[in-house]
């Protein structure tokens, strides 16, 4: 029995930790975030999607030659993931118009559509189907009780009523819902309770059954799969990875008990190796399905039917648009009609460019979110401007936006994929690196001081190149030197260095570099990585990612803080105290100080996945959201939702009032505010025909 003594030094404490709890509430210092952030999504920008579909041939040997995809989406902003609401023209699906993924129905291209029951402060929806005057869909807008799940959940919701119900348990995960014809059964790719491993090329997830009037008995029909369709009320289609490496499509059938007709978890292959399929629709009748394809020979995703019968694909999409790709298709309810979602094409009506700023809805009152193109922006002393590189393969490395989105110029030709910084003090001074990105700690990349004329940027100087003199501050021999930030009083930068073998933090004069009297200064040391350091607004801190409590796991990244003479080195914990598993899950990167230095903004996998991954175009993590919290770690705060990657974000003042989301065009029409839209981007760079 605890004594009334042992007790006293726990009252103590308790009382300690409700004062500090109190004082974090009413003292400035913890107030709440402030500014905008500026963020890169890996591809969004360049999808340019619309909603087409095609007539389904009655011939499927002869007809395909002659068909004409038809547009059912207006052109504007990024369109997918759709389905039939009846068998004319009415589409439901998603958009990005918003500044997030809404639900909208469109009954003709020619006609802005409307939005279509969703859930309003949710920041992420996706596969959108209309039965019987309700709408089923995926929602993450409800945080899961612990990190490293998914917030993806199946809710409906009433066109007419608005009543709404969740269909997901709580304390579960689902994606890719699938409706019956009736709307009397549902299926869903699901983790259930589990938590999310880490996996993405292929989704460890279940193909779940049950029922919208009794959602908590559910049915595990089989243990691995994804993308379920369903033929009638009995059977489904779902994809996988075959143990041969290919996609493929499988069958199993369902009793009116709703149990696997063949046993637990029996699954009958129906498309066979040699070709890579996946996100099935099932045909009405049960007599073929639509398939996404990868095949030996050609980049592009494709549409084909697969007839069950012969066993044959039936290529559609390619003979229409053989150098687009091509994804999700879907059929109309009596499958007269294959829709799908594909880059609009540059000579279509529409966007036709990409805006250099999009607005984003920001799930802070006081954050404004704005996604870029382009790559490791850094916003200028006063807010005007913004740094950034550009695609780190094919365009400009260092280019200059201003904030408000209608301008831009090129500073540094080669491309580039490393931090960009302004000097604090110094007007018309950038650092960046110069090199080549993604190799190891000895290859020569190196610190670079770029000034230009501060006058080539004003409001009457035409957008273009800018002329630049540029100054190497760390030695060709120093090995891989990277991820400048600099010191609020403009007088040293932090850098990442491989000059010893081993990725770690110092400290060099931000005009001389390591050739003036100080040489370079050794900020962090050991056998590990220590990267992408940034200097607090207030002077005292310097924030890094590091894997030094796991210098074997260069997945395991967390946030650590130090002093700039090296001393009061931390970690902050974000996922969970130290020791736990939680915190040993931790992948964060990009890590940023708050104008105020009260907070960080980075990139984490604390949400999992939000989507299937191998429905979607290529995104190297495609778990990667933005999140926000403060100095201890705590205020954990999601920014971003979707199923794209999410990082390099930058945050700056705030610029005034906050802009509606209509004041930065989502459309991008003036050529000053962006770049001709082309659909440049990649399928996921892990399928591989070379099996």
């Amino acid at each position: 029995m605890t004594s009334p003594t042992d007790r006293f030094p726990r009252l103590i404490r308790f009382a300690a930790q409700a004062c500090i709890a109190f004082s974090r509430w009413i003292s400035p210092n913890y107030m709440e975030p402030q500014g905008s952030i500026a963020f890169s999504t890996v591809g969004l920008p360049q999808y340019g999607f619309d909603v087409f579909s095609v007539p389904v041939p009655s011939n499927l040997d002869a007809a395909a030659e002659h068909l004409t995809d038809r547009r059912h989406t207006d052109g504007r902003s990024v369109n997918f993931n759709g389905q039939f609401i009846d068998e004319g023209d009415a589409v439901a699906f998603v958009s990005e118009r918003s500044g997030s993924a809404r639900i909208y129905r469109s009954d003709s291209a020619d006609h802005a559509p409307e939005l279509l029951a969703g859930i309003s402060d949710s920041l992420f929806h996706d596969r959108p189907t209309v039965r019987n005057g309700r709408v089923f869909f995926v929602s993450a807008h409800e945080r899961p009780s612990e990190p490293f799940k998914s917030w993806s959940a199946v809710y409906s919701t009433g066109i007419d009523t608005g009543e709404r119900f969740r269909l997901t348990p709580t304390g579960f995960a689902d994606m890719s819902p699938a409706i019956s014809l009736s709307g009397e059964l549902v299926a869903v790719a699901s983790y259930g309770s589990a938590s999310w491993k880490g996996d993405f090329h292929e989704l460890a997830t279940e193909i779940v059954v049950f029922r919208p009037s009794d959602p908590s008995r559910r049915f595990v029909i089989c243990d691995h799969g994804g993308w379920p369709t369903w033929a009638g009320e009995s059977t489904l289609f779902f994809h996988r990875k075959a143990e041969d490496g290919w996609w493929s499509i499988y069958r199993a059938d369902i009793t009116a008990e709703l149990e696997n007709a063949g046993g637990p978890d029996a699954a009958r292959r129906i498309t066979p190796p040699g070709v890579h399929a996946f996100t099935p629709a099932a045909a009405h009748d049960g007599k073929r399905i639509a398939v996404a394809t990868r095949k030996k020979g050609t980049i592009y995703r494709h549409i084909e039917l697969f007839d069950l019968e012969s066993e044959k694909f039936y290529p559609i999409t390619e003979r229409i648009n053989p150098n687009l790709h091509h994804y999700n298709p879907f059929f109309s309810p009596e499958s007269g009609f294959l829709g799908f979602h594909r880059f609009r094409g540059e000579s279509s009506g529409g966007d036709s460019v990409v805006p250099h700023l999009q607005p984003v809805r920001s799930p802070v009152n006081g954050i404004r979110m704005l996604r870029l193109h382009g790559s490791f922006p850094a916003f200028s002393p006063n807010g005007k401007f913004i740094a950034m590189n550009g695609d780190f393969l094919t365009w400009p490395g260092l280019l200059v936006v201003r904030s408000d989105g209608f301008k831009r110029w090129t500073l540094l030709k080669e491309p580039s994929a490393f931090y960009t910084a302004w000097s604090p003090t110094e007007k018309g001074v950038i650092y960046t690196s110069l090199g080549p990105i993604f190799h190891s700690a000895k290859a020569t990349v190196q610190i670079a001081r770029i000034t230009f004329d501060p006058a080539d940027l004003d409001d009457e100087s035409p957008a273009g190149e800018v002329k630049t003199e540029v100054k190497v501050l760390t030695r060709a021999d120093a090995g891989n030197n990277s991820f400048a930030a600099c010191s609020p009083d403009g007088r040293h930068l932090v850098f990442r260095s491989g000059r010893s073998g081993h990725k770690n933090l110092y400290i060099v004069d931000a005009v001389e570099g390591e050739y003036g009297a100080g040489g370079a200064r050794r900020l962090t040391e050991g056998e590990w990585i220590d990267t992408m350091p940034a200097w607090s607004p207030d002077g005292e801190l310097i924030a890094f990612s590091s894997n030094r409590h796991d210098p074997s796991n260069t997945d395991a990244f967390g946030i650590y803080l130090v002093r700039p003479d090296g001393t009061g080195l931390r970690r902050v914990y974000v996922a969970g105290p130290e020791g736990s598993a939680e915190a040993a899950r931790e992948r964060i990167n990009h890590v940023c100080f708050s104008p105020d230095s009260q907070w960080l903004v980075f990139t984490a996998n604390l949400s999992a996945v939000t989507a299937e991954p191998v429905s979607m175009p290529n995104h190297f993590q495609p778990y990667g959201d933005l999140h926000i919290c403060r100095l201890d770690g705590s205020g954990l705060t999601r920014l971003t939702f979707n199923g794209y990657e999410n990082g390099t974000p930058a945050w700056g003042p705030l610029g005034g009032p906050l802009p509606d989301l209509g004041s930065l065009s989502l459309l991008g029409q003036d050529d000053e505010a962006g770049e001709k839209l082309r659909g440049q981007f990649d399928e996921p760079l892990w399928i591989t025909c070379d099996i």
